[in-house]
């Protein structure tokens, strides 16, 4: 038989007790996406080993609800993340579960209209009582001085983290100092209460241009990754520090959107050569997954090398 120039496809082999870690590096054998986490995993290890680069993690959709918030939060602790950029609502479920509360199981088939007069609001297949923002909302005004004393939405993220009564996302960034930007802080319950409880009643401002210079100068360092969940305003407030400083050498993103569309959550990492936003010879991989499903198996790959 003639020998081809080109490596054959190994066919996964499932074994009992097996771990997540091995069926991911198996994985990179194979085709189609199951290749292509397995190098995102790659990809990541490398940029996270190397001490000169510095990781920009852009988290959006409804991850925290999802039930990766537990994954988010021993990243940070690992010290993997360096930077991170995410929406409003992730840090509002983040905090509603530090204030005690839980987000449930459900189903995408359940009774909306039920469900209302119930008071239980549904993200896809997962519920949420109502009254977790009256739980909330206590908790900003018990907190009305010290939260104001913010003058930039990370400043007012680091504050609310310091006095979050239990782990979460939110007290990590602030214990390890990690730089956390949430342009679009007004479009969530977060949004709301700073508002209705400081801005409105208070009328103080919090600085977003302070953010976005801070992570413009974050952004001129040596070596820089980047890793996306989803897309959106995350996603975006990254790549244009990247175009404004020098693009990055390895990126990773993880959507179910598409490109056609010309939205940013599903351009395609590659199309940032032509912004300057990634290095035309960096390592990046685009990977077409529920993040749900992606982003715990790379991450059992990476806790497993590491």
């Amino acid at each position: 038989m003639e020998k081809s120039k080109f490596n054959p496809v190994k066919h996964i082999k499932v074994e009992k007790n097996m771990k997540a870690s091995e069926l991911v590096s198996r994985m990179k054998e194979a085709g189609f996406g199951a290749r292509k986490l397995s190098i995102a995993s790659d990809i990541l290890e490398e940029a996270i080993k190397d001490k000169e680069c510095k990781l920009f993690f852009g988290l959006a959709g409804a991850m925290v609800p999802g039930g990766m918030r537990q994954i988010i939060i021993d990243m940070l602790k690992e010290g993997w993340i360096d930077v991170f950029v995410t929406t409003g609502a992730n840090l509002t479920h983040d905090l509603i579960e530090a204030l005690g509360f839980n987000h449930y199981i459900g189903s995408e088939k359940m009774d909306d209209a039920k469900l209302h007069k119930e008071k239980l609001d549904r993200i896809y297949d997962v519920l949420m009582p109502n009254k977790v923002y009256v739980e909330m909302e206590k908790f900003f005004v018990k907190n009305f001085d010290e939260l104001s004393k913010a003058e930039s939405v990370k400043e007012f993220l680091w504050l609310l983290g310091k006095i979050a009564p239990k782990e979460c996302i939110l007290k990590i960034c602030y214990e390890k100092q990690i730089p956390i930007f949430c342009p679009a802080i007004t479009d969530s319950g977060i949004g709301l209460m700073i508002w209705d409880n400081i801005i409105r009643k208070k009328k103080i401002i919090l600085d977003e241009f302070k953010d976005l210079d801070e992570m413009i100068k974050i952004a001129w360092t040596k070596k820089k990754a980047v890793f996306y969940i989803g897309g959106g305003t995350p996603k975006n407030y990254i790549q244009q520090a990247m175009q404004f400083s020098q693009p990055a050498s390895f990126g990773v993103q993880i959507t179910t959107d598409r490109a056609e569309s010309g939205g940013s959550s599903g351009a395609p990492l590659r199309e940032g050569i032509s912004w300057g936003k990634m290095q035309e010879k960096g390592k990046f991989i685009d990977v077409a997954c529920d993040a749900t499903i992606a982003l715990p198996l790379i991450y059992s790959a990476l806790i497993d090398r590491f």
